[in-house]
């Protein structure tokens, strides 16, 4: 297959994701788009992400069950260690949070890599952020420069083609609020999407953990109702 304007897209459910999945088709890229069952505790996401590929019409949405839980070490897939929730600045209760996921973002490019080079997708759509987020050393620019290399020196395309594919990460460099306002620009619905670390078996968000604060600071400073709270 011909690598022209396809790229896979990592898509969570969540309010980043689903922008990079609009900055993407809005590029004029035909979307495939990727997601997890890891063993999370908020595993409605992949619902949300389910529903947001369909929204933005993607080409094919690969969903893949990994067992991370079975690894542990973190508050989002081992149910015995409680999600932070307020009573901390946000991001303050550790250096490295206890909700950072053991290395999830090298396993998730990993597989998209793998997949991207199957499709014939160049391009690699990540929503990480290095700004407003829980200060993990997945989301950081010197780690997306050296998966991108290690990406390209390990598969065929890359060894064939220098510096084959590209890791896209649109959002690195921005606010949650300026995320917010240009995915609102785009036609993201975010009230298609979910935040929350802890929510509860009917999915609905916390409105307490860091992600979920995180949120509701960003939709304020932007001074829009967030479309996902239900009255």
């Amino acid at each position: 297959m011909s690598e022209s304007k396809k790229a896979v897209v990592l898509l969570s459910g969540g309010l980043d994701s689903a922008t990079v999945a609009a900055i993407a088709r809005d590029e004029g890229f035909t979307l495939f788009c990727l997601s997890f069952h890891y063993g999370q505790r908020q595993d409605i996401e992949v619902e949300k992400a389910q529903q947001l590929a369909a929204f933005f019409s993607a080409r094919e949405h690969l969903v893949l069950n990994i067992d991370m839980g079975l690894i542990g070490g973190s508050a989002l897939t081992d149910k015995n260690i409680a999600v932070p929730k307020t009573g901390a600045d946000l991001g303050a209760e550790e250096i490295i949070p206890i909700t950072y996921v053991p290395a999830r973002n090298t396993i998730f490019l990993a597989y998209a890599a793998s997949w991207a080079e199957v499709v014939g997708a160049r391009d690699i759509f990540i929503g990480v952020n290095a700004l407003d987020y829980s200060g993990y050393p997945d989301c950081r620019p010197e780690y997306l420069a050296a998966m991108q290399k290690s990406i390209n020196l390990g598969t065929r395309q890359g060894v064939e083609n220098s510096d084959y594919f590209r890791l896209q990460a649109p959002l690195l460099e921005l606010k949650k609020s300026e995320i917010i306002e240009q995915g609102i620009a785009l036609g993201v619905d975010y009230g298609m999407t979910i935040s929350c670390y802890d929510p509860s078996p009917e999915g609905r968000p916390c409105g307490l953990c860091d992600s979920c604060r995180l949120r509701e600071n960003a939709f304020h400073e932007v001074k829009i109702k967030d479309p996902a709270m239900k009255n």
